[in-house]
């Protein structure tokens, strides 16, 4: 996959998340993808297209309005990373974390490998502190 369209492919993939196109998770991930979280997330990893949709789901039953917004990406061979900061507004529980109706913002980078011109795996790095910190003022 040539690096332009696997940009393509990356923003794609973080639009399902901005606009719940969990139908569209096919097209983007591999079907037997696994997606590595940051150490505080339960689970820690999530495996296939059943993963990732329940991850996106649980994360929306949180933050119905989440939204990733793209500040940087870089592709080169198989591999491409984005920094992105995610926004939403707390309305379901969280981590334990009953809503709080609180906003957040949070900076995040993943690290995508991709295989036949899809997402094989995928490393996501939050600032796990800043949002729980913002969670808890």
């Amino acid at each position: 996959m040539n690096v332009i369209k696997a940009k393509e492919l990356i923003r794609d993939l973080h639009k399902i998340w901005n606009f719940n196109l969990i139908s569209e998770i096919p097209n983007i991930y591999a079907h037997d993808c696994v997606v590595h979280w940051s150490k505080g997330n339960k689970p820690s990893t999530s495996l296939g297209h059943d993963g990732i949709r329940k991850a996106i789901e649980e994360t929306l039953k949180s933050f119905p309005d989440w939204c990733e917004e793209v500040v940087e990406i870089i592709a080169e061979n198989d591999k491409v990373v984005t920094r992105y900061v995610s926004t939403g507004t707390h309305l379901g529980t969280y981590q334990g974390i009953v809503a709080t109706g609180k906003k957040i913002k949070v900076d995040e980078i993943s690290l995508f490998r991709l295989t036949e011109n899809k997402v094989a795996e995928q490393w996501c790095f939050v600032d796990d502190l800043a949002l729980i910190g913002q969670l808890k003022r």
